[in-house]
């Protein structure tokens, strides 16, 4: 497996922190960050960037190359399967998923970065049942969905939804929604 590098999906996530990390740490200065699937470790550095505290950015991975890529640079990051080693509770969880859908002819080396399950959306599901264990009171979740996975009803898993930021590209459309 390789390090997940940065594409139209992170750049999005990327700028939708620049535009809502701001206010949140103007609410709150001590800031606790999580990224689940920090990869090649661009939204670590966006976080740190917009101001929150070094010591208050966490991550991890399921891919132990990304997990020593992140140390590397300077983060703390862990080996977990979601929050399978997480054990605490943060103001912003982050995450950009693997959400397509199972593709027989994508090959297996590249499948846990990218395949969400049969439908695309079973990670995002799995994540979003723990998430709420791990999320402040006043927190906020901001995550990654796309047009070829099957939609997530979040209503149903005790969440408000709002949209925050799409985009269109050929050949899906790519949102980030901000979760409480």
């Amino acid at each position: 497996m390789t390090i997940y590098q940065p594409a139209e999906d992170s750049y999005l996530m990327s700028r939708i922190l620049k535009e809502q990390i701001p206010d949140l740490l103007e609410k709150n200065p001590n800031l606790k960050f999580l990224e689940i699937g920090a990869g090649s470790g661009i939204h670590l550095e966006t976080a740190k960037n917009l101001g929150i505290k070094k010591e208050n950015i966490f991550s991890s991975d399921i891919d132990n190359k990304s997990v020593s890529h992140c140390k590397m640079l300077g983060f703390n990051c862990i080996y977990s399967d979601l929050f399978e080693n997480i054990s605490r509770k943060f103001d912003v969880i982050i995450f950009n998923p693997p959400y397509l859908p199972e593709d027989s002819r994508e090959p297996k080396s590249s499948r846990t970065a990218t395949t969400g399950g049969k439908k695309g959306n079973e990670i995002i599901l799995k994540f979003l049942k723990q998430a709420k264990n791990y999320l402040t009171i006043s927190g906020k979740i901001f995550l990654i969905t796309s047009s070829l996975a099957e939609d997530v009803d979040f209503k149903k898993l005790d969440y408000k939804a709002k949209e925050i930021g799409c985009e269109k590209l050929f050949f899906e459309r790519l949102c980030i929604w901000e979760l409480e």
